[in-house]
């Protein structure tokens, strides 16, 4: 299949791409990198009456840190998060995400900023979003607001973004020293869309959780930052506590069924990344196993 007929517009500013969306509203949408806009639009699931181009705004562009956040252009593509020095050093689960996402054709076109106001639940950087705090920077007619990630994803391609808005940039806590990171996903072949991912960060002092987050994808209509992670902070974490976590951890999903895995399925493998997870930051691989040492 191939697109409805639809306008184009090329935006020379901020400004004017703001102007556009005004007058447009919501039968306009934005493209930047077209990754995930232009296969929806051949496949007839979204036909917007105008496009409004906004990939030659470089003031959009651009990783940087200011004080002790790191700020990321809405336009910064997936291939320079993967190899930026600055990303590597403030916030490594991101480069570890992104060796996830498509393949390279796509991450060498795929911007951060498209991405999120995409917000497919099967993404990996909305997870990481939520995960790290970060806070989704907005602009529209009556000026700026920050978003927390946590507020900004309402369900599946649904965001507190509105018709007149444009998403302008990322902003990230820079990463304590002490935190640790782990990052994984089954897909069946890998950079197809994720059947279930999990993004964790962690701070481990004596073997034991001071800290931990679990940010699962793919498991429902958004990210979802597990509250069963609760149960191994400032505990030994044994192979009981592990069970009790991921017994908590299948009553707070509510994965959806598609054409991938069934919501059983998706428990299970929650299930697996989350014993996964713990074993691995904690470098105890016997959680994982099961074998006793």
């Amino acid at each position: 299949m191939k697109a409805a007929a639809f306008a184009y517009a090329r935006a020379s500013s901020v400004v004017n791409a703001l102007e556009l969306l005004a007058q447009h509203g919501d039968k306009a949408k934005v493209l930047s990198g077209g990754q995930s806009l232009m296969p929806a639009m051949n496949l007839r699931l979204v036909s917007p009456d105008i496009l409004v181009d906004i990939g030659d705004l470089v003031e959009l562009r651009g990783i940087e840190t200011r004080g002790s956040e790191l700020v990321i252009g809405a336009l910064t593509r997936h291939v320079d998060l993967q190899r930026s020095p600055l990303i590597a050093l403030h916030a490594p689960l991101l480069r570890d995400a992104i060796a996830h996402v498509a393949h390279p054709a796509i991450r060498n076109r795929g911007t951060i900023g498209g991405s999120l106001a995409h917000a497919d639940p099967a993404s990996e950087l909305p997870a990481c979003m939520v995960l790290l705090r970060a806070t989704i920077v907005v602009r529209g007619p009556t000026g700026e607001r920050r978003i927390a990630a946590a507020e900004f994803f309402k369900g599946i391609y649904e965001t507190a973004l509105s018709p007149q808005e444009l998403l302008i940039a990322v902003e990230l806590p820079v990463a304590e020293k002490e935190l640790v990171y782990f990052f994984q996903e089954f897909a069946r072949r890998h950079g197809d869309y994720a059947i279930v991912g999990l993004a964790a960060s962690a701070v481990v002092r004596n073997g034991t959780f001071f800290d931990l987050r679990l940010g699962f994808f793919a498991v429902g209509d958004r990210p979802l930052l597990a509250t069963a992670a609760g149960k191994l902070i400032n505990v030994a974490v044994t192979f009981t506590s592990l069970a009790a976590a991921s017994a908590a951890l299948a009553q707070e999903l509510n994965p959806l069924e598609d054409q991938q895995a069934s919501p059983a399925m998706r428990r299970h493998l929650a299930q697996v990344l989350l014993r996964r997870c713990v074993a691995t930051l904690l470098s105890r691989p016997e959680l994982d196993t099961g074998v006793r040492a």
